[in-house]
């Protein structure tokens, strides 16, 4: 088949339904969570489906039958389809967006209110890049571009609260797509009392499931007691804190022994101070050595910081082992 006839949108969603037995639905829901597939619009604004986006559909539905999950089965689909000559999803490989560009774009669709710009950007991001990049190298700067531009007074607080909205909606779906493994370490995510800020640990936790571990996060404004309680009443083998601010940081640390002080009930489990803690926070990038009271600094890369925490589970698993 040629090229363009491949990638050309030929088919509607319920053809697709009809041929391929994918209810129209889950064809959203998967352009919406993972990227693809690409289906092209019609003047009407109806999706049509290329053929290239029907071998997309047809090797998911072959890993789901393998009892591969979805957002596994979309992740090996892009690399399938991604290596490849033809141009899958619809767009040649060179035309996806680069970094740079990616993240102005998505900033000015952010502050113009052009959601559904934002979700197609995204979502070619995604398919182009996977799920690490569209976090590290899309989402995370451009919250740093926004944030700087509400700093500098050239945008209200209404623009940095509804653009930061959507994005962590965003990434609470990819949260929500890694999936839950049942075998991995686990390991308890809150921010801290006073942080409300969710977004780069919530991006932490995608990294880190998708890693397999069992990440239970928690949400924002966390008392570090209940933490610790909760922490050891699901035998967790690590704390995740993140800190934002001068005023959560304070905080933390004045509610620091709280973490480890649950000796109320349930005095025969482990105590909450032989968990480890990890700590994240723009307040603590600055200054990594304000970490230090509360625990170990994790650094500003997710990727670089889930594979430090999964390198010390591991260790100290070894050592349990060995001992």
């Amino acid at each position: 088949m040629h090229l363009e006839a491949a990638s050309t949108g030929l088919f509607t969603a319920s053809e697709v339904e009809a041929r391929v037995g994918v209810p129209a639905t889950t064809l959203r829901q998967w352009e919406r969570r993972y990227g693809l597939p690409r289906p092209q619009r019609n003047a009407s604004g109806y999706r049509l489906y290329s053929a290239d986006d029907v071998s997309v559909i047809e090797f998911i539905c072959r890993r789901l039958d393998e009892g591969v999950s979805a957002s596994r089965a979309a992740e090996l689909a892009r690399q399938q389809f991604t290596a490849a000559p033809s141009h899958v999803f619809g767009i040649a490989p060179e035309a996806a967006p680069s970094e740079v560009s990616g993240v102005a774009a998505l900033v000015k669709l952010l502050l113009t209110a052009d959601l559904a710009g934002a979700e197609v950007l995204l979502a070619q991001v995604h398919a182009a890049q996977g799920t690490e990049s569209l976090l590290i190298h899309c989402i995370q700067p451009a919250l740093k571009s926004i944030g700087e531009k509400w700093q500098r007074g050239e945008i209200t607080l209404s623009h940095e609260h509804q653009a930061s909205a959507f994005l962590r909606s965003k990434v609470a779906q990819l949260l929500d797509a890694a999936g839950h493994s049942r075998f991995g370490p686990k390991v308890v995510a809150a921010c801290g009392p006073n942080e409300y800020h969710e977004i780069g640990l919530l991006m932490l936790c995608v990294v880190l499931r998708r890693k397999g571990v069992q990440v239970q996060y928690l949400g924002a404004n966390t008392p570090l007691g209940d933490l610790g309680i909760y922490a050891r009443s699901v035998g967790a083998q690590a704390i995740l804190l993140s800190v934002n601010s001068d005023l959560a940081l304070e905080t933390a640390l004045l509610q620091r022994r709280d973490l480890d002080d649950v000796d109320s009930d349930g005095a025969e489990n482990r105590p909450a101070h032989d968990i480890p803690v990890f700590v994240g926070g723009s307040v603590l990038s600055a200054e990594p050595a304000r970490a230090a009271g509360l625990g170990r600094w994790v650094g500003a890369d997710a990727v670089l910081a889930a594979q430090m925490i999964v390198g010390l589970l591991e260790q100290r698993l070894a050592g349990r082992q060995s001992a």
